[in-house]
């Protein structure tokens, strides 16, 4: 007997494509998809190969989404790369209240309680992005520009998200990421990156030792969802002289303190 299917069709007219599909747009959500996927963002000769486009019309595509604070253009490679603003058209929200919104109290407090710069990032994909940050009070102080993307091997935030995991998807992530070394002291081998995910979910906060950058020392902790799923991390970062691998488990007790707040916040509003 013939097995039949239930599959939902567009419709499509005599020339095979979707009635009601705009070419632009289709061409423009490509575009967008294809460089999420690209850290250090693609030119307009790579672009135009990737989707398959004639350059004259990706070069019009980014240049409406470079007039509109979608892409940036890095002038000394001039690689096209994606902004924060396509994250503000859909962060995670609760009642119509966004995980910045939600953050703020508790990285303010943080942020006194420290002195030191308060950043909140999410995941995407296989790396992670900065959403937000609280400036710390200090006469040095680390700040970056949103939209900032981490690698999830060699930093406390990008490590806490692939802690906290689901065992599959970290499976899938841990054989798509590269281990490249940024400093002496970053994690480079898959077994010492697992032992390392593994003391994060015990400890309840993870920290970074000067493994992405030299000199710089950072610790975060998760923020929850509902039940055990995370929805971001919030960390803070500072010389290492002003905070010494001696302060880790002072410090964070406090950063989860943070983390626990901006987790009660958001389960009370589900």
């Amino acid at each position: 007997m013939q097995a039949t299917t239930n599959q939902s069709r567009t419709p499509s007219d005599a020339t095979g494509e979707a009635t009601g599909s705009v070419p632009a747009l289709d061409r423009s959500l490509d575009l967008l998809e294809t460089l999420s996927v690209e850290p250090f963002g693609l030119t307009l000769s790579q672009l135009s190969e990737k989707l398959g486009a004639p350059k004259n019309s990706v070069f019009r595509i980014t240049q409406t989404l470079l007039s509109r604070g979608y892409l940036a253009r890095d002038e000394s490679t001039l690689a096209f790369r994606l902004t924060l603003k396509l994250l503000k058209l859909a962060p995670p929200q609760w009642k119509g209240v966004s995980l910045p919104a939600a953050s703020r109290d508790a990285m303010n407090w943080l942020r006194d309680e420290t002195g030191e710069t308060v950043q909140l990032g999410v995941l995407n994909k296989h790396e992670g992005v900065i959403i937000d940050q609280v400036e710390g009070n200090q006469s040095l102080r680390i700040v970056v520009e949103l939209g900032l993307r981490f690698a999830l091997h060699d930093n406390a935030p990008g490590k806490l998200l692939l802690a906290y995991m689901a065992p599959e998807q970290q499976s899938l992530t841990l054989s798509s990421i590269k281990l490249t070394a940024t400093t002496s002291r970053t994690i480079t081998t898959k077994t010492d990156l697992r032992k390392e995910c593994e003391r994060i979910v015990t400890a309840g906060y993870s920290t970074d030792y000067a493994e992405a950058d030299d000199g710089v020392h950072c610790i975060a902790a998760p923020i929850f969802d509902t039940g055990e799923r995370v929805a971001g991390t919030l960390w803070i970062s500072g010389p290492a002289k002003r905070m010494p691998k001696s302060s880790f488990r002072e410090l964070g007790a406090k950063v989860s303190t943070a983390g626990e707040q901006i987790s009660r916040r958001i389960q009370e509003m589900v």
